[in-house]
């Protein structure tokens, strides 16, 4: 008789935890989405600036980093994989992966 009331008692502990963890997640998602901007739609053919943030071939002298370009050169969309990643035409001069994040570059 006393494990089935202690059952019940988690069992509703458990329900109260799940509807005020759902209202703190509501809530949170509230103020993040406040600030959120939304997502450009990317095409195969568009034209975007890849960014300098990770690229180290662009750096030569540690000094003048702050003086380098935030964006350089144009290039064009090749293939999208997914809504976050995207597949860019690049130079064979340029050692990094012709797929990267759409958070590298901006829309022409």
């Amino acid at each position: 008789m006393k494990a089935e009331e202690f059952v019940k008692e988690i069992k509703e502990i458990h329900k109260k935890a799940k509807v005020v963890l759902k209202k703190s997640q509501e809530e949170m998602k509230k103020y993040t989405d406040k600030n959120r901007k939304e997502a450009v739609e990317y095409k195969v053919e568009d034209k975007v600036l890849l960014s300098t943030k990770n690229l180290t071939w662009q750096i030569r002298n540690r000094e003048t980093k702050k003086l380098i370009k935030k964006f350089v050169k144009l290039y064009t969309i090749k293939k999208i994989i997914s809504e976050n990643i995207v597949e860019l035409e690049l130079p064979v001069s340029i050692k990094i992966h012709l797929v990267v994040n759409v958070s590298r570059i901006a829309l022409y």
